[in-house]
């Protein structure tokens, strides 16, 4: 008797069904999306962000130590120096997977034709690394300075043929300051040596770099006089935004953490932790953060995820109160049919558990329907705006379903308090 009373209400107000199973199949699609992007939306967002730069520097711990003391930050050649052949190490770190790109530097002061002087910087461009773990890799500083433009001539590039050995870019500014172009060769002079660079290209980089020129490795390592060893390091990771955890082991020290807290921290792709492996990999180096760098992916991944949380919220309260309505206008319907089930003996929790039924058999329909809707929406979104898939996350499933119950129980209870009030004396006479 019961499931026939379900089943009769169900096809007489079929209209009214189709409404709710509406209803709510727009709110489990826009939840579904949102929440599926929320849960992927840091590895998309680090990916995005990771075309600005690198977010940690790896330098000698010398150089570190007199930087701090006596606050030395010019660029210029180092007291110290790394080891080139330890470079391989950063992707043998635990975190090693989310090292996407590094690049060795070695800086010098070089002498000019016209006597004046410029600041040369050897690195790879697109270097290709063979690990000893087996793993292969391109790596430079072409990903890492994608916002560089190329007035004319083209990025050097170690695995191509056509690219010379002494091949050299060159700032605009300095460029246009010596009247050099590309196809030119220019002197360069140190006290270690001297070499003739072939400029294969002009770049604008808009910043204080427009007064350099960049050259291949061996090149600057030549003039430096300091062959095998590099400057400093530049990594660009993907990392966790920092947490109170993090915060407190790079301003007190791994060391204060509990034994239980630094598993965690040491696990976790914190920028600190990462750093501090890059350290345990590189002996006697430091590697510290870009602060403005790290900073600005905690914080634009914390108010997109803040975003993607209210746009929930909110898409369930709508849906909520477009349940309440067509439910309380469901119930005025069959207030007749209500009024008689209770003046025949019907109980109250009897009656609303009849509505609730048909109104939860109703949700699990459109929510079914919305979670493969939002399915769909969160690729559109992702191939829109991060130009790749977005995983969808299997958390999801019982987390919109749990929500879907929460939210078709609230839209009912003004239904439910209404057909609690309904006297079947007055509502069989008409009143």
């Amino acid at each position: 008797m019961f499931f026939r009373m379900i089943k009769g209400a169900l096809f007489r107000q079929k209209s009214k069904m189709i409404m709710i199973a509406v209803t709510i199949a727009l709110g489990s699609s826009l939840a579904t999306a949102m929440l599926n992007i929320m849960l992927d939306v840091g590895d998309k967002v680090n990916q995005e962000l990771k075309a600005y730069g690198a977010n940690i520097t790896v330098v000698p711990k010398e150089n570190s130590v007199l930087d701090s003391l006596y606050d030395l930050d010019d660029g210029g050649e180092s007291v110290a120096h790394l080891k080139e052949e330890d470079l391989g190490k950063i992707k043998t770190i635990f975190w090693g997977f989310n090292i996407l790109d590094f690049t060795p530097f070695v800086n010098t002061v070089v002498t000019l034709g016209d006597g004046s002087t410029a600041k040369l910087t050897g690195t790879w461009f697109n270097h290709h690394l063979a690990l000893n773990t087996g793993e292969e890799l391109d790596a430079g500083i072409h990903s890492l300075r994608s916002w560089w433009e190329i007035k004319n001539g083209q990025w050097l590039d170690e695995q191509k043929e056509s690219i010379p050995a002494n091949g050299a870019l060159i700032g605009s500014a300095l460029a246009a300051r010596l009247g050099v172009e590309t196809g030119d060769t220019l002197e360069v002079n140190t006290a270690k040596g001297s070499q003739a660079l072939q400029i294969a290209g002009v770049y604008d980089a808009g910043g204080d770099e427009d007064e350099q020129l960049f050259t291949l490795l061996p090149v600057a390592q030549m003039l430096a006089d300091c062959q095998g060893l590099i400057d400093s390091i530049e990594v660009s990771a993907l990392t966790t935004p920092d947490n109170e955890l993090a915060r407190k082991a790079a301003t007190k020290g791994p060391g204060a953490l509990s034994p239980a807290d630094y598993e965690t921290w040491y696990c976790t792709a914190y920028v600190s932790s990462i750093c501090y492996q890059i350290q345990e990999a590189i002996p006697d180096s430091v590697a510290s953060a870009v602060r403005q760098v790290a900073e600005s992916e905690g914080t634009i991944l914390d108010k997109t995820r803040l975003l993607m949380i209210l746009i929930t919220i909110l898409s369930l309260f709508g849906s909520a109160l477009g349940i309440s309505n067509l439910v309380t206008a469901s119930v005025m319907e069959r207030s007749n049919e209500i009024g008689l089930l209770k003046a025949i003996g019907a109980r109250d929790s009897r009656i609303s558990g009849i509505v609730l039924t048909e109104i939860m058999l109703t949700a699990i329909v459109g929510g079914v329907a919305g979670y493969f809707m939002g399915y769909g929406f969160a690729q559109i979104i992702g191939h829109t705006v991060f130009a790749s898939a977005i995983e969808m996350k299997p958390m999801v499933i019982p987390l919109v379903a749990v929500l879907i119950i929460i939210v078709t129980l609230a839209g009912s209870i003004p239904a439910i308090r209404m057909l609690l009030r309904l006297r079947p004396a007055e509502v069989l006479h008409g009143r």
